[in-house]
């Protein structure tokens, strides 16, 4: 099966819950809440960002309106083929981004019983990737997304809107994700994606700015810092680090015995990458691993400005952000990043740990699971991310124990999608939430063992009043 998550998925023509229920057949769905005595309701989120889709599905009870605190990831299901600012170019991809997304909606339609089809909302948040798209082509942006939405529109249920979100939404989708399934925990936020980075955070003080926003959920009041830096994702810099290697030949920020052949229009084929006065989208840029940890930094840390700063203080390129404070989840950053748990005690000496890491043929043997495309960008992307948290964002040997690197909290994502929903759908109450809901027969053992201690506790007090009588 291509799902994979927390509920349920379709292997071999049963219906297997990995909550740890039993196989069913066919026509029988995995319901987390229907076997607990509630009814079901269901909600879709395709999360559609630069570099691929993803398809998440929710569930919460029925009948509880308001309780986001018990909504669960049932599965979550990977669109084979490119992202979707990648489509409109070639029609051979095309049909292989279309048919990705047509075999995992087949996927989550099985796990929704049919009569919730039509009141299960349907939404599609586009990031990064549609944004660069957007100001690069606005027309094929527009034609994209009518052609989703004319797709999603013919499911059979309540499509709600397919849109490009800014990064400041994304940001703060992801911070209400995190202190929901925190239980209401106040967790910083950051999540690296393809063409962008985002943090966001709860701040104190009663800041005002174009990045500060003023949310009440579950009763409290929150001052929210979020600010999204485009062109910062990991895609994107890698085509910026070829851009600024592009007149040598040996490439200081790729590992030993690697090489690689790269058009000029797989470089330059974004707005975050300016065209030198010679392109030609044809030419073919050869880069060879010549790996040296100091020229990588320097080459790393000149695509960032930590000098220019109007404010009290910033993280880069003139942004104003505050202190971090408090505990942060990242999503998104371990998977380029799996050296973190070493960095984390060698802060102070990060390339110490970083080269060990510019040698090929032990990285493939050790790390066999990289792939081919990822190779390239092994290395680098070491410096990049500790160059972010460490320069950019300010995380120092105290505040970054306060980084946790996890995907999922109690068996749900951590990105942007589940706090859209909840945005979206309008399930975010003001006021504080209800508690988890109590099966009956929960329910009725607790009954049962309060009426059996009131017994105990008026025999005995019978028989203390009798003593003392006599």
């Amino acid at each position: 099966s291509s799902i994979t998550g927390n509920g349920c998925q379709t292997a071999n023509g049963l219906q297997v819950s990995s909550r740890g229920g039993v196989a069913s057949p066919p026509g029988q769905y995995c319901c987390y809440y229907c076997s607990r005595g509630y009814p079901g309701h269901y909600g879709i989120v395709i999360d559609s960002g630069s570099s691929r889709s993803t398809v998440y599905l929710y569930e919460w009870p029925g009948e509880k309106k308001n309780e986001t605190g018990v909504v669960k990831e049932v599965l979550h299901c990977r669109v084979a083929g490119n992202g979707i600012s990648d489509m409109g170019v070639d029609p051979v991809k095309d049909a292989a981004s279309w048919k990705g997304f047509k075999a995992c909606m087949v996927n989550v339609t099985e796990n929704i019983p049919p009569e919730k089809h039509n009141k299960t909302p349907l939404f599609l948040g586009a990031t990064a990737g549609m944004r660069l798209l957007q100001m690069e082509d606005e027309k094929r942006s527009n034609e994209v997304l009518a052609n989703l939405r004319k797709y999603l529109g013919s499911l059979p249920f309540m499509f709600q809107n397919a849109s490009i979100i800014s990064g400041q939404e994304e940001g703060l989708y992801g911070w209400i994700t995190r202190l929901t399934v925190m239980l209401g925990k106040t967790v910083g936020s950051m999540d690296l994606g393809g063409a962008s980075t985002q943090i966001a955070f709860a701040v104190q003080e009663d800041l005002r700015g174009d990045d500060y926003l003023q949310v009440r959920l579950y009763g409290y009041p929150y001052n929210v810092y979020t600010h999204s830096f485009l062109c910062y994702g990991k895609n994107e810099m890698d085509k910026r680090i070829q851009d600024k290697n592009r007149t040598y030949v040996y490439n200081p920020c790729y590992a030993e015995g690697y090489n690689t052949t790269t058009k000029a229009s797989v470089i330059y084929n974004s707005q975050c990458t300016q065209k030198p006065e010679d392109y030609n989208p044809d030419q073919d840029i050869v880069m060879v691993g010549d790996p040296d940890a100091d020229k990588c930094v320097r080459i790393v840390r000149s695509l960032f400005d930590f000098k220019n700063c109007s404010s009290a203080s910033c993280s880069f390129n003139g942004v104003e952000q505050p202190p971090v404070t408090g505990d942060f989840m990242k999503e998104r950053f371990s998977f380029c990043f799996p050296f973190h748990k070493h960095l984390t005690k060698h802060l102070q000496h990060p390339r110490r740990c970083i080269s060990n890491l510019l040698l090929i043929p032990p990285l493939t043997k050790e790390k066999h699971w990289v792939s081919e495309r990822h190779l390239k960008t092994y290395c680098y992307t070491g410096h990049y991310v500790l160059t972010l948290l460490a320069n950019g964002y300010k995380f120092d040997t105290d505040t970054w124990k306060n980084i946790a690197f996890q995907r999922q909290v109690k068996d749900t994502s951590v990105g942007w999608s589940l706090g859209y929903m909840l945005s979206m759908s309008n399930m975010i109450p003001s006021e504080a939430r209800d508690v988890t809901p109590m099966a009956s027969s929960v329910f009725a053992g607790l009954i049962f063992l309060f009426s059996a201690l009131t017994i105990v506790t008026m025999v005995l007090l019978l028989i203390m009043f009798v003593r003392t009588c006599y």
